[in-house]
């Protein structure tokens, strides 16, 4: 299905990313993962085993350094031939008081771990794209983003600021055949979760690989009629 494709997912070593590796390489496709953590992209190669893991790169990566991004992205374009699918995953939860008690260090952290690194990737990503003649970016964003709640408003609004730039994407990129969507997840049954959330019904929780799949549609070729989405991918939860 993705054979002769080239994806970068960020995040690639956490739970949701890792599934989106490992589906992304079943369906063909080579991927290269920036990481912060060379033991965690040790043992995604070593879980992954070969032959997949033969068709799996990564470096070690500030995702908010804006040209240590453009300079790796442009050496997997070199190194592969190009980039054809972006996959935003990386990002982080934090928050637990009302805004009153919000810190703006909470809220600079929380803009920048969830949508400064998809800004980059994307500017980053977007011009190998358009060389290549057309590619598919997700981006991860949350049910928080369109649902809120209590004492989560600065992961909330930086999850709903990446609908805006999906959004932005999918207008600016239609005439380029290349396409931006969103998906939306509520509870990840993941064992960080499981361990902060220990007495909750797991089973209502959506599984990582579940999600991949998603991920899988929309940059496969059934998808390219889609661009601009939000998908919601609650499940039960």
């Amino acid at each position: 299905m993705l054979e002769g494709k080239v994806a970068i997912v960020t995040g690639g070593t956490g739970a949701l990313g890792s599934a989106v590796v490992q589906t992304l390489l079943d369906a063909g496709a080579t991927v290269w993962v920036p990481y912060i953590n060379p033991s965690e992209f040790d043992h995604l190669r070593q879980r992954l085993g070969a032959p997949a893991s033969t068709r799996l790169d990564g470096r070690l990566l500030n995702l908010t350094d804006e040209t240590a991004v453009q300079q790796a992205y442009a050496q997997v374009a070199s190194a592969h031939g190009g980039i054809d699918i972006l996959v935003n995953v990386a990002g982080g939860f934090a928050g637990g008081e009302p805004v009153h008690r919000t810190s703006w260090a909470l809220w600079q952290q929380q803009l920048d771990i969830n949508l400064k690194t998809a800004v980059l990737s994307c500017a980053a990503a977007v011009p190998h794209m358009l060389a290549r003649g057309g590619g598919a970016i997700v981006n991860v964003s949350s049910r928080t983003a369109t649902q809120s709640a209590r004492n989560v408003a600065a992961y909330g609004a930086a999850k709903r600021a990446i609908l805006q730039l999906t959004e932005a994407l999918a207008a600016e990129l239609r005439d380029s055949n290349i396409t931006a969507n969103a998906i939306l997840p509520s509870v990840i049954d993941t064992p960080a979760n499981r361990a902060a959330d220990p007495n909750a019904d797991h089973s209502r929780w959506v599984a990582p690989e579940a999600i991949a799949r998603v991920v899988l549609f929309l940059v496969g070729p059934d998808a390219r009629i889609i661009s601009g989405a939000a998908i919601p991918v609650y499940g039960r939860a």
